[in-house]
């Protein structure tokens, strides 16, 4: 993807660096505690799981045998009981021991572990979806839902992996390696290079697949989020998808997408493939030689080739049991390094994501706006969309040298085609938007100097495209708003012209709405949206096609309910149809972001300009304007 093509989600994910440092010096230092715990209790449980090999080769050669004393490696000689009846106990109690602490060590280091990975999962999850919320507007004018979910679900489950099963296995591999070759140099030093000849080459081995494997986990975790992408839209435009009879399109698109993920998996695996059998292949050769030459020097009682002494029983079979104690640590490389390198991708996502700037954002003197008076002026206002924020570079101007001034409690209509900019302009109030040039001001003040909370709250803002969450009726009023009593709610409700339908509901207010609000109409969800408003009695108000796309009975509730929310507030109105903004103080008429024409509707008839042909077209025919809602 070429840096033209690439969003900034990409950009940024490409100048991460060392993320999987970074995730443990962001996430893993704070829960230092349980990480330390945990590789306690790993090293402890791996170290004693090599002593019952040790203590069977001592055993062989001295009590069996009676070919040498007993004697035991870092064990001082004092605690070893005399006689070969008490020896035979104490090798007992020592093989024993060491299994019952391997036990309960792998225990701890288990629910340790899990505790350290799961809590970094979660607030890898939490802290993404707070740098979510707080990004700009642009952001997710750009992106796609399917690439934001495939991180905080997929990234996130593949950090927990690599923390619970890869750092841990890490370690235990590499306490494995330690002290097996440890004990094996202190038993035979000339027989633990034999066996331990093929770790140089495994570690080179293993480099080069690093290497190798790296942009094919990044390119295939790409792959996954279009997936995702591509399933959710699916899923979303079922209705469109089955009422234009296209579901072989859209099989065919998700089909495309499935056999891209395919590709990048076994992309993946076919090299991951090649290097575990690898692995495994040359831990064999270490067993084979490990066997070859100890068994050959213990069957002829001789030292054989590279061996200058012999190999005794017990040594011999300390030896092979603590070769095939290596080999599955070492196979095991295989699949810690697929974790990691999988890590390491989902890493950089999650930190791509999370390194993206904040433009929005409180200035660190912000003034809070309370009881505003709702003066409004916007000043020689420009805007274009942040090129740093979306896939085109050369995002045009949206709003281009727009003044308007509405004082406390007048009406300001915007109409005009669509693109003309109408939802962008009021975004602007809101700050979803920063203005390129001039300035919004809200009682004499910049609104980049108030504190953005407190701005947004004296702003009610009803859109076209009416959202509500998954819960009930009560709930989604309460939105915003959350420590209303029932009684508030059901006089908001009243306010909205809601309360009606709302008390026919089986349940009344306290019906679920479904995802999205799908279990109630159109007019309905516009109608909890305006007593979302009622409740929060915010001092200005923007209304963005609030009713568009309803029946004309819903439409005559919905404006009556409008006019009473709209009384006494100072309020901007984006209308398609133009009979909904007769009586407004001052009706602008914007075109390719600019304003053509402004007045009231009487003094815009007489002028007979672009307001006045809008206007006959819709009174003659109103089906002839194509409503435009969901603009820019």
């Amino acid at each position: 993807m070429s840096e033209e093509e690439s969003s900034a989600f990409e950009r940024y994910r490409e100048h991460v660096d060392r993320p999987l440092v970074r995730l443990f010096r962001e996430y893993g230092v704070p829960r230092w505690r349980w990480m330390v715990l945990g590789v306690v209790a790993n090293v402890i449980a791996q170290v004693a799981s090599l002593a019952p090999p040790v203590v069977l080769g001592a055993a062989i050669d001295s009590l069996f045998s009676g070919n040498r004393a007993y004697t035991l490696p870092l064990v001082p000689q004092a605690w070893i009981p005399v006689g070969a009846e008490p020896q035979f106990w104490f090798s007992v109690t020592l093989i024993g021991g060491s299994f019952l602490v391997t036990a309960a060590f792998t225990w701890i280091y288990g629910v340790v572990g899990n505790e350290f990975a799961h809590g970094v999962m979660y607030a890898v999850r939490s802290d993404s979806f707070e740098k979510l919320l707080a990004l700009d507007m642009a952001f997710f004018d750009d992106k796609q839902t399917g690439e934001v979910m495939a991180i905080l679900d997929n990234d996130a489950a593949n950090l927990e992996r690599f923390l619970d099963d890869a750092l841990m296995n890490s370690l235990r591999l590499v306490v494995m390696v330690a002290g097996i070759a440890a004990v094996l140099f202190k038993l035979h030093p000339e027989l633990a290079l034999v066996t331990l000849v093929a770790v140089p080459v495994m570690v080179g081995f293993t480099w080069w697949f690093m290497r190798a494997i790296a942009p094919r986990y990044r390119r295939r975790q790409e792959s996954v989020a279009d997936f995702n992408t591509r399933i959710e839209n699916g899923i979303s435009g079922v209705e469109l998808a089955k009422t234009t009879a296209s579901e072989p399109h859209e099989v065919d698109r998700v089909d495309g997408a499935a056999h891209d993920l395919y590709r990048k998996v076994m992309s993946v695996l076919r090299l991951s493939y090649f290097y575990r059998p690898g692995m495994e292949l040359l831990a064999g050769v270490a067993f084979t030689a490990t066997f070859l030459v100890g068994g050959y020097s213990l069957m002829t009682g001789a030292a054989p080739l590279v061996l200058t002494e012999p190999v005794e029983v017990g040594t011999f079979v300390t030896f092979v049991f603590m070769t095939q104690r290596i080999v599955a640590p070492l196979a095991e490389v295989s699949n810690i390094v697929d974790q990691t390198q999988n890590a390491k991708a989902s890493a950089e996502r999650v930190f791509g994501l999370s390194d993206i700037p904040v433009h929005l954002d409180d200035p660190d003197d912000a003034v809070e706006l309370t009881d505003a008076d709702g003066r409004v002026e916007y000043d020689d206002v420009t805007f274009a969309y942040d090129s740093a924020l979306m896939a085109d570079e050369d995002a045009e101007t949206v709003i281009d040298g727009v003044s308007i001034e509405a004082e406390p409690g007048e009406t300001v209509a915007l109409v005009g085609a669509t693109g003309a900019g109408k939802s962008t302009l009021v975004k602007l109030l809101m700050r979803l938007y920063d203005v390129t040039d001039g300035a919004v001001r809200v009682d004499g003040r910049d609104v980049r100097e108030y504190d953005l909370t407190s701005l947004r709250r004296q702003v009610g803002y009803v859109s076209q495209d009416t959202f509500l969450f998954d819960g009930t009726i009560a709930e989604n009023i309460r939105y915003g708003q959350f420590d209303a009593d029932h009684d508030a709610v059901v006089e908001a409700a009243k306010a909205a012209e809601a309360h009606e339908f709302i008390r026919d509901l089986p349940e009344s207010y306290d019906t679920e709405v479904g995802e999205r609000g799908v279990k109630l109409s159109g007019g309905q969800r516009q109608r909890i949206a305006l007593a979302r408003i009622f409740l929060q009695d915010p001092a200005m108000l923007v209304l963005d096609e609030a009713t568009s796309a309803v029946d004309t009975e819903t439409e005559r509730r919905i404006q009556r309910a409008l006019d009473r929310l709209a009384a006494d507030r100072t309020t901007f109105t984006v209308a398609h149809r133009l009979s909904t903004v007769t009586g407004a103080d001052t009706i602008v008429v914007l075109e390719d972001g600019q304003v053509v024409e402004r007045g009231s509707h009487d003094e815009l008839l007489r002028e007979d300009g672009h307001y006045a042909r809008l206007w006959r077209a819709q009174v003659g025919d109103v089906g002839s304007v194509e409503a435009d809602g969901g603009e820019t």
